[in-house]
């Protein structure tokens, strides 16, 4: 469906156009390919080079997160409630003290992230504050590797502790990455590095050696 990712741009643009159904999303995220654009925008498809990972056991945990999550400030689920994370996610929040304009989750693309979940591929850790959903994350996992897509806080460290009990989780599975797709002071802050995508790529094919496990994650709590 995607022409191959040497043919990107300098910035990482490999397409434009096409869907958002599942088939082409699966599809994308096996080629190393996701979507990003704006409202507005035609569908726009990116393979970026060098490619920002997380592998789990590198994540940093400061020693305030550590006081949190043994103080017990926040209970995590997973996939408790997807749509209100993709929701939280999409909404307009404040960037260096001023709001954001504008969002890349689309309309159409949360109903498409909706229907991965239903399938089992697209997976959300939440993090509450007693019955308030106070952070969490989405993201989509294909054989041995989770492809983080957004996530979101409403009070302090609480999206911290969301990916700090999905990295748990994806250790106990042995999962190779996660996949942060570009960088920023923030992943990096967390423990991801940047590598070049034909590294990525070869790491990418590893990871999807295993079998896709393509159900909710319900069971797991903390």
């Amino acid at each position: 469906m995607f022409p191959p990712v040497e043919d990107a741009s300098p910035e990482g643009l490999l397409a434009i156009g096409g869907d958002l159904s599942s088939r082409r999303l699966l599809d994308a995220y096996r080629h190393g390919v996701f979507p990003w654009y704006s409202t507005g925008q035609p569908i726009l498809w990116w393979s970026p080079d060098p490619r920002a990972v997380l592998y789990p056991a590198r994540f940093k945990v400061s020693r305030s997160l550590g006081k949190i999550r043994r103080h017990c400030t926040f209970s995590v689920t997973f996939d408790h409630d997807f749509e209100a994370v993709i929701q939280a996610c999409s909404e307009s929040r404040l960037i260096n003290g001023m709001p954001s304009t504008g969002t890349w989750i689309t309309r159409e693309m949360k109903a498409a992230y909706i229907e991965l979940h239903s399938a089992g591929y697209a997976h959300s850790v939440e993090a509450w504050s007693g019955s308030r959903l106070a952070g969490g994350l989405y993201g989509v996992a294909l054989g041995k590797g989770f492809f983080g897509e957004s996530m979101f806080h409403r009070e302090t460290n609480a999206s911290k502790v969301a990916l700090a009990a999905l990295v748990e989780l994806l250790q106990s599975r042995q999962f190779h990455f996660i996949d942060c797709q570009l960088s920023s002071e923030h992943v990096l802050s967390l423990g991801a590095v940047e590598i070049p995508r034909t590294r990525f790529l070869k790491e990418l094919a590893a990871a999807l050696d295993h079998p896709d496990s393509a159900v909710h994650w319900t069971e797991h709590a903390v």
